[in-house]
């Protein structure tokens, strides 16, 4: 679940440029290009990927108008993908509490293998305790329960491009 910024495996260049450029203390340009070419590298995988985000991510602009326009149009492209199943949780769901931070729920075959990366300000947090993974998992899914259907999620992203 994505609260404040696009999933970086969705992001584009300009975004992911905008997002390390950010980062304090300060990248060196060698270390924010190293940053860049290694999270578009990783877009070229294509293993199953659910992701769910929050409106807020998709109005923020890390960067210019025409950044934030070529990102949505990105997630559109992106979410009409065989492998990727793309949800929005609007600003005007009742009845959501949930969304006070990012979380990515790493999941496969092996259920005792299952990750969960929480950032936060003083640092990444890996959890993969089975009495916390349980939590995790009920939380994704409530999370994508409350969540738009992934055609309505398409509109309000082509909706919000527009309104940039």
């Amino acid at each position: 679940m994505a609260v404040l910024y696009v999933p970086g495996l969705l992001q584009t260049e300009d975004y992911a440029r905008a997002v390390f450029s950010s980062r304090l203390p300060e990248l060196t340009p060698n270390e924010l290009e190293l940053r860049v070419r290694h999270r578009l590298a990783r877009q070229e995988i294509t293993i199953p990927y659910k992701v769910v985000v929050h409106e807020s991510a998709l109005r923020i602009r890390v960067s210019d108008r025409s950044a934030s326009r070529a990102q949505l149009s990105r997630l559109v492209e992106a979410s009409e993908a065989d492998h990727i199943t793309l949800r929005v949780i609007p600003f005007d769901l009742d009845g959501f509490p949930r969304a006070g931070s990012s979380m990515t729920y790493v999941g496969g075959a092996v259920p005792k293998l299952d990750t969960v990366v929480r950032d936060a300000p003083h640092g990444t947090l890996f959890i993969d305790a089975e009495s916390q993974l349980g939590a995790f998992r009920a939380l994704f899914r409530n999370v994508e329960a409350a969540s738009l259907e992934p055609d309505r999620s398409r509109d309000l992203i082509r909706r919000l491009a527009k309104e940039l």
